[in-house]
């Protein structure tokens, strides 16, 4: 066989992260070939498709600010990092489901794309307020990893991290969308096609985020603006009106496949329902709710007359219901009617469960009262003995509230990627233990330093990250189950492959050392682990996929990665050198994946094993 059809059997395990301007003009090219022209997009044409050449001088209303471009620009570049697992900071690795992540969370997202895009049940975040104070995500858009790596003290630089200042030019509103907008792109992108995404935020940008975030979303998939209630009483500091509250802005990625949303079934509500009628065996036992209303309005079709016993009964006002409606529960012995001095008034019957044989829900209302934000200090009282650890942390119940949206599913993912003290874990915890769930959680926090004074500090945690994790590994024991059996730490890195950095063909002894020193593309003192989750994610597989050793293969080691959730796996081998045989012995299907280090083979053995599965090669 040819040298260059051999090469062409040694597909490449991806370097990067996938490039999103190659993934949108791919799918571009697929709905719309005739825009292609030589392989390039044209616009005019695209435009011309769609009928929009008409307008082209027209005003548009638009949402901008200074630094969008760039910001766009970071969402597009893709990342060389990679995840290394952090065995000393989780509990019950192997076992776990859930994961917590260490490191700045746009480059994190961008690692996590293959392995979550579209499988995401709900997003919570509570990110930086903006309020004045700095905050710590002033993306590089040179090199975000070397950014990170630097500003984490993984490399020599000066101070801890960099920070945004306040100005009285608008420059502080801009620097917070840049922050926010490629992060909530990819948001978009890891949701399910039914998933939900909460955001909390105050008024500083409130209006700034939900411009954004009908750009990113689609205003037609905003679902409501919810007004939490954080706090009572109190002001006396305030110079005019006193801040009580905060807002969760929710979206949809597709609210045209949402059925609905509500809350599981409230087990105190159940002693409500005290009477039995025929349909007792299948919609249980019922309550009495008025079927009149206290208020009045334009719509005429509710003022009726109901007949019982051959007299008129006329609403006050008017009722909930349209004649038909009304009639028909009639008929179906669903109305109860209760003599007194005053006259006969209509009742109707809610039964516990629908027609379905399912339990009544509730539902999520737009203006929650409370918890209130001291029950979150008390939180974190309780946990570590000083409420004061965190500043300001979200009371999990308001968390739990939101996760309660999705207890139809039974394992949903949950991703947080701004988990400051990770009250979204403790939620979740309790979430799966009182409705039976499996729901997952993937959390991310940046490891900010805490102030040196900090209350924090005194208790020995460097970082906010270190709060957050210890939070996990202290609430985790109340909630042990199958669905909570641990974490699994891990921690954003640099990869575990050679970059090649680019040099001068006029300078032949660079260009040499370049070559020798890819002769093997892992980097010095490579760990196997290491080596085997980085393929794994750019192979797109959670980061609660098994790795398991496989037994029984003499002197090579082979090691066998099992997604369940997706059912797919693949092998890897890392050893310097491989055999046909030994690979052979594997029984590998022709469609399964087989990994190795191209130092391993020579052009013949990787012409073998690409007819005997699927070859690729780090």
């Amino acid at each position: 066989m040819p040298d260059n059809q051999n090469k062409l059997k040694r597909e490449h395990v991806a370097g990067l992260s996938p490039d999103l301007r190659a993934e949108l003009r791919d799918r571009l090219r697929d709905l719309a070939p005739e825009a292609f022209a030589e392989g390039k997009l044209d616009a005019d044409k695209l435009k011309a498709l769609l009928g929009e050449n008409g307008d082209a001088g027209a005003e548009r209303y638009s949402f901008s600010w200074a630094g969008k471009r760039d910001a766009i620009s970071m969402l597009q570049v893709p990342t060389r990092a990679t995840l290394i697992p952090d065995r000393e900071q989780s509990v019950n690795f192997d076992e776990a489901q859930h994961v917590f992540i260490e490191g700045e969370n746009l480059e994190v997202l961008k690692v996590l794309y293959r392995s979550y895009f579209g499988r995401v049940k709900m997003i919570y975040i509570d990110p930086p307020y903006n309020t004045g104070n700095d905050f710590i995500y002033p993306d590089d858009f040179a090199d975000p990893l070397d950014h990170y790596l630097r500003i984490t003290g993984q490399k020599n630089g000066n101070g801890d991290y960099t920070t945004s200042q306040v100005d009285k030019n608008g420059r502080i509103h801009s620097a917070w969308l840049s922050m926010m907008y490629p992060r909530l792109v990819l948001a978009r992108q890891f949701l399910a096609e039914q998933g939900l995404i909460f955001v909390s935020i105050d008024e500083h940008e409130m209006y700034n985020l939900r411009m954004v975030m009908n750009e990113i979303f689609g205003e037609e998939n905003f679902i409501s603006e919810i007004v939490w209630k954080k706090a009572y009483g109190g002001g006396s500091k305030a110079k005019h009106i006193v801040g009580h509250h905060e807002y969760i802005l929710v979206f949809a990625k597709n609210k045209a496949e949402i059925d609905r949303i509500d809350l599981p079934p409230n087990p105190e509500t159940r002693r409500y329902y005290k009477f039995k009628d025929a349909k007792f065996e299948k919609r249980g036992p019922y309550r009495t709710q008025p079927l009149w209303t206290n208020s009045m309005d334009d719509r005429e079709n509710l003022r009726y007359p109901v007949l019982y016993e051959g007299k008129e009964i006329w609403p006050e006002k008017q009722w909930q219901w349209s004649k038909t409606r009304t009639q028909d529960a009639q008929k179906n012995d669903e109305l109860e009617f209760v003599r007194s001095k005053a006259g006969c008034s209509v009742y109707y019957k809610q039964y516990l469960y629908d027609e379905d044989g399912e339990e009544r829900s509730s539902k999520l209302f737009s203006v929650l009262d409370g918890p209130y934000t001291q029950a979150g200090t008390d939180e974190m009282e309780n946990i570590f003995g000083n409420g004061k650890v965190f500043s300001f942390p979200k009371p999990s119940k308001l968390v739990r509230k939101l996760v309660s949206t999705i207890w139809r599913d039974e394992t949903p993912i949950i991703m947080d990627f701004f988990a400051g003290s990770c009250p979204t874990a403790q939620a979740i915890f309790e979430f799966n233990q009182e409705e039976s769930i499996k729901a997952k959680f993937v959390l991310v926090q940046f490891p900010e330093k805490l102030p040196p004074e900090s209350e924090a500090r005194k208790l020995g945690f460097e970082t906010i990250a270190d709060v957050g994790r210890e939070r996990i590994k202290r609430v985790l024991p109340a909630s042990l189950s199958e669905a909570n059996k641990g974490f699994r730490a891990f921690r954003l890195f640099s990869s575990n492959t050679r970059s090649w950095t680019g040099v001068s063909e006029k300078d032949s002894d660079a260009l040499v050392t370049q070559i020798e020193a890819f002769s093997d593309t892992l980097v010095p003192g490579w760990k196997p682990e290491n080596v085997i989750w980085e393929t794994a994610l750019r192979e797109g597989y959670s980061l609660t996929s098994r790795i398991e050793k496989i037994p029984n293969t003499g002197k090579q080691t082979f090691w066998r990665v099992t997604d369940p959730d997706r059912e797919q796996s693949f092998v890897i081998c890392l050893d310097d050198t491989l055999t046909l045989d030994a690979v052979r012995a594997l029984k590998l299907k022709k469609d399964a994946l087989f990994v190795c280090r191209d130092t391993a083979l020579d052009d013949t053995l990787s012409a073998n094993l690409a007819l005997q599965c699927r070859l690729k090669v780090l």
